[in-house]
C-alpha cells in the first residue's frame, strides 16, 4: 500500500520522459501522411487485424496520457473513413481514459485522501451533485488536458460508470471533429485548419448545453410544483420572515439593510429560545454556580470564607435581570425603527406566495416574494413510560420551576449528558442541588474529543454530580416530589424532579408545510447549501434547519438567507451565496469550558486523514499556574509542512475566547507556523495557543541544522576544542 505512490510517481516520469522524446521527434502531418502509406495496403489487405491493432494501440496511448492522440485520430480517419473511425477512436478513447482514472484511483486515491481528506470530501459532495455535468463540460470544452481530467477524477468517489458513459459521450464531439478531419488528410495543411475559432465557439457553446438543460430541467421541475399556486404578478413585500429569534432577527436586519419591505412575525416573544429560554439565563445561572464554587475555593487563594448558601429568589431575579437588559436589541419597538414591520401572531404559510397571520385582531394575508422559516426548534422528551406524567422538565420549563417560591428541587435527574444536560448538571451542584446525570452513551458528550470529555467529567464529579453512563431509563413511576427513576438494568434513581436534555427537533406544527411538500425527515427541515427548501423563494435558517443548533450558526444562516432570497436566483443559474461549510465552532460552558472548531482527534482518525496531533497542557502556563488552574489543554489535529489546521480542541476556564485565533486562521488558510510568529501579551491564556504552535515547529526542527549552528558558534568564539569556554 505505501509502495503505490512510489509506483505511480515512476509513471508519471515515465510518461514525462516520452513526451520530451515526442517533442524533440517533432512530428507533423507530413510524417503522418508518409506512414499512412504501408499502413493503408495493411489495412486493405487483413482489415480485422489492422482495426485491432488500431483499437489497442490507441487505448494504451490514451491510458498512458502520451501526446499523440490528435495524430492516432487522425491518421484512424484517414485509413478506415468517418464512421468506422469514430466508433473505434471513441471507444478506445474511453477505455484508455478509464484505464488511466483506475490507475489514479488504485495508486494514489488512498494516498492523496490521506492527505486532502477533507478538501476531497467536498469535492465528493460536489461531484455527488454535479459530477457528471462537469465531466461532460471538461469533455466538450478541450481547455483542460484530456490526461489530467482522467487522473483527477480518479481521485474523487467518481463511480467508474459514470465516468464512463460521461466520458463517451463527453468526447464524441470532439472525437467525430478530428475523425472527419482525418478523411481529409491530403486537403489539411496543419491541425489549426482542423478547428477554428468559430469551432472551438461552438465546442465552448456545447459544454455550457448541459448547464443550461440541467436549469431548464429545474425550472420545468419548479414550474410543475408551483402549478396549483399562480405567481402572482405584484407583491406587498420583498421577504416574510417567520420567528424572531437569532436567526430571523438578523434575516430581518439585514433585509431592512437592503432597502426591502419585510415583515417578521413572532409568535410568542422576541429574541427566541436563546433570550428567554437559552444561552442568556443559562449562562446567567452558570455565572452564579461559578462564583458559589469560588467561595469554596476562597482557601486556596488564601482568603477565609464560609461555605456559600443560594439565595434562590435572589438567583432567579438576576436571571430576569438579565433578560431584560439585553432584551431591547432584540424588541419589536427596535426593529420597527429599523424599517421592519413586526406583527405578534401565529403565521401559516398558504402558498409559495402568500402568508397568513392569525392576530388578535383577525387574519390577515400577506403576499410575498420570499419567506424564510426560523421558527426555531423545541426540546424533546424521550417516549419513556410515566416521564411525561412525571412533569417532566425541559431546558425551556426549568427556569420557572428554579423561580417557583416552594424553591427548586432538592434533587434533579438529568437525561442526556450532552452541552445542556452537563452545563446545568454542574451549575445547579455548584448551587447546592443533588444532581445525577444519566446519559446513554459510554461517556458524557460523546460529540466531544474523548480527553476533553474526561476532564469534563471530573470537574463535574468534583462539583457534586452523579453521573451514570451507559444507563438507560426504562420507565418513571411515583408521584411528583418523590419519582423513581428505573433503568433497563433494573437500577433505581430517586429524585424530586426530571429535565429532559435529549435533543430538539424543528417546530414546524401548524405552518402549512405539507401541502407544500417541505418537511423535515430527521430533527431539522431539509435546505440546501443556500438554506433553500424544495420550493427556492422559501428558505429555513436556525434551528429549524441545523445541523448545528448554535446561536451563532443560526445568526450566519440568517444573514445568508436573507441575502440568497433577496438576490439570488436573479442571474440563472446563480443560486446565491453559498452558507454551508463555514467552519462552525463549539462551546460548551462547563468549568473549564470546552471549545472545538474543525476535526477532532477522533474524527480524523476515522475518515483516515493523515494528520499530526499537538497540544500544550495548560499545567505548563504561567497564567494558568497563577489562577491556580492545572487541568486543561490546547489540542491541535494539522497536515502538511505548514502546519494546515484541521481542527482544535480547548479545555480551559476561557476557552471560547481562546478559540477566536484559531478560527481566524482556518478561515484565512494560515498554519501554526504563523500563529507562531504573532505577538501575544503576557500573561494570558491565548498564549497556550502559540506554545502549542511552538510544540509543532520543535518537532520540525533539523538536527544537522542545530548541530551546524553550534559549530558555526564555536568558530564565531575562536573556540575550536568544542568546550564553549572562554579563552
Amino acid at each position: 500500500m505505501a509502495r503505490r505512490p512510489a509506483i505511480f510517481a515512476a509513471l508519471l516520469a515515465a510518461v514525462a520522459l516520452a513526451w520530451i522524446v515526442i517533442a524533440q521527434a517533432g512530428i507533423g502531418l507530413g510524417d503522418l501522411r508518409a506512414a499512412l502509406e504501408p499502413l493503408g495496403a495493411w489495412r486493405a489487405a487483413d482489415p480485422m487485424a489492422a482495426t485491432l491493432a488500431a483499437f489497442a494501440l490507441y487505448v494504451a496511448v490514451t491510458a498512458l496520457s502520451l501526446p499523440l492522440g490528435i495524430w492516432m485520430t487522425l491518421g484512424i480517419g484517414a485509413l478506415f473513413g468517418f464512421w468506422w473511425g469514430l466508433a473505434i477512436v471513441s471507444f478506445a478513447s474511453t477505455l484508455g481514459a478509464s484505464l488511466a482514472f483506475l490507475s489514479a484511483r488504485h495508486l494514489m486515491r488512498d494516498w492523496a485522501r490521506a492527505r486532502l481528506g477533507v478538501r476531497l470530501e467536498a469535492i465528493d459532495r460536489g461531484l455527488a451533485r454535479d459530477g457528471v455535468l462537469y465531466l461532460l463540460t471538461l469533455r466538450l470544452v478541450p481547455a483542460v488536458p484530456f490526461f489530467a481530467v482522467n487522473l483527477a477524477m480518479g481521485l474523487t468517489a467518481l463511480p467508474l460508470r459514470r465516468f464512463w458513459w460521461a466520458s463517451q459521450i463527453g468526447m464524441l464531439p470532439g472525437t467525430a471533429i478530428y475523425v472527419n478531419a482525418g478523411t481529409e488528410l491530403a486537403a489539411v495543411r496543419s491541425v489549426s485548419d482542423i478547428v477554428s475559432p468559430g469551432m472551438l465557439g461552438a465546442l465552448v457553446a456545447l459544454g455550457a448545453f448541459p448547464w443550461i438543460a440541467r436549469w431548464g430541467a429545474g425550472w420545468l421541475r419548479l414550474r410543475r410544483l408551483r402549478a396549483p399556486w399562480p405567481r402572482p404578478r405584484r407583491f406587498d413585500r420583498n421577504l416574510v420572515v417567520i420567528g424572531a429569534g437569532a436567526a430571523g432577527l438578523v434575516a430581518a436586519y439585514m433585509a431592512a439593510t437592503l432597502r426591502a419591505r419585510v415583515t417578521l412575525i413572532e409568535e410568542a416573544e422576541m429574541g427566541g429560545d436563546c433570550l428567554n429560554t437559552g444561552c442568556v439565563p443559562s449562562k446567567t445561572l452558570i455565572r452564579s454556580g461559578r462564583a458559589a464554587a469560588e467561595v469554596r475555593r476562597a482557601a486556596d487563594f488564601g482568603i477565609r470564607a464560609g461555605s456559600p448558601e443560594t439565595d434562590w429568589p435572589a438567583v432567579t431575579a438576576r436571571i430576569r435581570a438579565a433578560i431584560a437588559a439585553i432584551a431591547p436589541n432584540d424588541s419589536a419597538e427596535r426593529y420597527r425603527g429599523l424599517g421592519v414591520e413586526v406583527l405578534a401572531g401565529r403565521a401559516r404559510i398558504a402558498d409559495p406566495w402568500h402568508v397568513e397571520v392569525t392576530t388578535e385582531a383577525g387574519m390577515r394575508r400577506l403576499s410575498t416574494r420570499a419567506i424564510v422559516i426560523a421558527t426555531g426548534a423545541a426540546p424533546v422528551v424521550p417516549p419513556i413510560p410515566g416521564l411525561i406524567d412525571a412533569g417532566c422538565l425541559t431546558s425551556e420549563t426549568i427556569w420557572t420551576r428554579l423561580a417557583d417560591p416552594a424553591g427548586p428541587p432538592r434533587r434533579l435527574a438529568i437525561l442526556g449528558a450532552g452541552p445542556i444536560g452537563c452545563e446545568l448538571a454542574q451549575a445547579l451542584a455548584r448551587l447546592g442541588l443533588g444532581v445525577v446525570l444519566i446519559e446513554a452513551a459510554p461517556r458524557i458528550l460523546p460529540r466531544e474529543d474523548a480527553e476533553a470529555a474526561g476532564l469534563a467529567a471530573a470537574a463535574l464529579a468534583a462539583d457534586g454530580v452523579e453521573i451514570r453512563t451507559g444507563a438507560r431509563v426504562a420507565s418513571v413511576g411515583g408521584r411528583a416530589g418523590d419519582l423513581r427513576l428505573i433503568l433497563a438494568d433494573g437500577a433505581e434513581i430517586a429524585a424530586e424532579a426530571v429535565l429532559a436534555a435529549t435533543g430538539r427537533r424543528a417546530r414546524l406544527q401548524g405552518l402549512g408545510l405539507e401541502a407544500l411538500g417541505i418537511g423535515a425527515e430527521g430533527p431539522t427541515i431539509e435546505t440546501d447549501a443556500f438554506m433553500r427548501t424544495l420550493h427556492p423563494n422559501i428558505l429555513a435558517a436556525g434551528d429549524v434547519a441545523g445541523p448545528a443548533q448554535f446561536t451563532h450558526a443560526a445568526a450566519q444562516q440568517g444573514w445568508g438567507a436573507a441575502v440568497n432570497a433577496l438576490v439570488g436566483g436573479i442571474v440563472p443559474g446563480l443560486r446565491g451565496l453559498r452558507v454551508a461549510g463555514a467552519t462552525m465552532p463549539a462551546v460548551t460552558f462547563t468549568d473549564p469550558e470546552i471549545a472545538r472548531a474543525g476535526l477532532s482527534e477522533e474524527e480524523a482518525r476515522a475518515r483516515g486523514i493523515a494528520h499530526e496531533v499537538t497540544r500544550h497542557d495548560l499545567g505548563h502556563l504561567d497564567r494558568a499556574i497563577a489562577d491556580g488552574v492545572t487541568a486543561g489543554f490546547v489540542k491541535v489535529v494539522t497536515a502538511g509542512r505548514g502546519g494546515r489546521i484541521l481542527g482544535v480542541t480547548i479545555v480551559a476556564p476561557h476557552a471560547g475566547e481562546m478559540l477566536a485565533p484559531f478560527l481566524l486562521a482556518m478561515q484565512a488558510g494560515l498554519g501554526l507556523g504563523r500563529m507562531l510568529a504573532t505577538v501575544l501579551p503576557y500573561p494570558t491564556y491565548a498564549e497556550a495557543g502559540k506554545f502549542a504552535a511552538g510544540t509543532w515547529r520543535k518537532g520540525r526542527t533539523n538536527p544537522r541544522a542545530l548541530a551546524l549552528a553550534g559549530a558555526f558558534n564555536r568558530w564565531r568564539r575562536g573556540s575550536g576544542d568544542g568546550g564553549g569556554g572562554d579563552d
